[in-house]
């Protein structure tokens, strides 16, 4: 049997957010080009559900993401021990089943490959199971982390649980942290957005020395958290698990090189995520706009531009990551929720632009100043700190 190959303008492996943003902002904004978008799974965008601040993307690229909001709210709350406070920034979420339907409508059935292993990459090339292949003007890698061992890493694990409840929740708005409850393995919080008057999705989080993650633990403990609400579980409608990198420092050069070397990368394949948070998604979509707007999509140029966009985010991220190793290694675990009860008393403007990853140098003076919720001592040697 003859294997068919492809030629294509650009391809992009990988149908995740990052793949898919930037598949649907060159359908956009051109649509004279061939692409091809490859995902190894039966749908583009996985089991996930994204949040983000309206303030994390720029006024003039909220038309890639508009689409794709599933719900909108126009605040959150946060909650800790000490103190309970709400915020008045917009906050919306995306489900990859609305992600996945969108991408189906947005581009030719002719771009879209799912359910195919890819075998190798390289700039211009993507081999495929069964050995065919894609003759690309360009290749951009989009398939996830590469290999995290060149970071130094903490971790962001959850379970989640869209819950379906017998009676109307009264929640309305997200609750974006709750940490009053229990501390185990690091700092805790469960976040809750409400999805409807009566579906609720709630997540237990986590951010942990271990990457080791139990999810049968986490459901007991959403039950329990559910039960001590008062809200009656009628069904589980949908699970979601992950571990994900929170980077304290490591070697970028050898991190790009790990995830198929010379072959441009976007999402957490680039290192393109918010230090602290984990999040790709304000990076996905101001890499997708910046693709779109290249003159040439060459292969090469294309690996150098994003390169060069890593690094440069790298570089803006040295703040972050040394707040990561005054969290994990400044705090014991049990005391690590201090730091963010602390943060949450801040400016709400200066707590926006925290998250958009936009953070000032006024900022970091202010996040610095005061009465430290952690050991002076111990603050100064995690600044200092590296991975063994």
């Amino acid at each position: 049997m003859t294997v068919k190959n492809i030629k294509c303008d650009i391809a992009i492996v990988g149908g995740g957010l990052a793949g898919g943003l930037i598949a649907l902002a060159l359908a956009k904004m051109r649509p004279e080009l061939n692409l091809v978008l490859i995902e190894q799974g039966k749908s583009f965008g996985g089991n996930h559900i994204w949040s983000y601040f309206a303030s994390d993307i720029l006024p003039e690229h909220r038309w890639l993401t508009a689409p794709l909001v599933t719900y909108g709210w126009s605040g959150y709350d946060v909650k800790f021990p000490a103190h309970s406070r709400s915020l008045d920034n917009i906050y919306y979420s995306i489900e990859s089943e609305h992600f996945d339907q969108v991408l189906r409508k947005e581009l030719p059935a002719s771009s879209l490959m799912l359910g195919r292993e890819v075998k190798a990459v390289s700039p211009r090339l993507v081999v495929l199971d069964g050995a065919q292949r894609i003759n690309a003007g360009g290749v951009i890698d989009a398939r996830g982390a590469a290999d995290l061992y060149h970071l130094d890493c903490g971790w962001q694990k959850f379970t989640g649980q869209l819950m379906q409840l017998s009676e109307p929740h009264n929640i309305t708005k997200p609750i974006v942290m709750d940490a009053t409850m229990d501390q185990h393995d690091g700092y805790r919080f469960v976040y809750v957005l409400p999805f409807g008057m009566d579906k609720l999705f709630v997540e237990d989080t986590y951010y942990s020395d271990k990457s080791h993650h139990d999810p049968r633990i986490l459901r007991q403990r959403l039950a329990a958290y559910a039960d001590e609400k008062g809200w009656q579980v009628e069904r589980i409608l949908r699970e979601e698990s992950g571990v994900l990198p929170v980077v304290m420092g490591g070697d970028l050069d050898s991190y790009w090189n790990s995830g198929s070397g010379r072959t441009a990368k976007a999402g957490a394949r680039g290192a393109f995520f918010q230090p602290i948070t984990s999040y790709s998604l304000p990076d996905a979509v101001r890499n997708a706009i910046f693709i779109a707007e290249q003159p040439d999509l060459d292969g090469d140029k294309l690996n150098l531009a994003l390169r060069q966009r890593a690094e440069e985010h790298w570089r803006k991220g040295r703040f972050f990551r040394m707040l990561n190793r005054m969290l994990f290694r400044g705090a014991d675990g049990a005391d690590r929720y201090k730091i963010l009860e602390r943060f949450y008393t801040l400016d709400p403007g200066l707590i926006e632009r925290f998250y958009a990853g936009n953070t000032t140098w006024w900022d970091m003076a202010r996040i610095l100043s005061g009465k430290p919720p952690i050991s002076v001592s111990r603050a100064i040697k995690a600044i200092w700190s590296k991975k063994k």
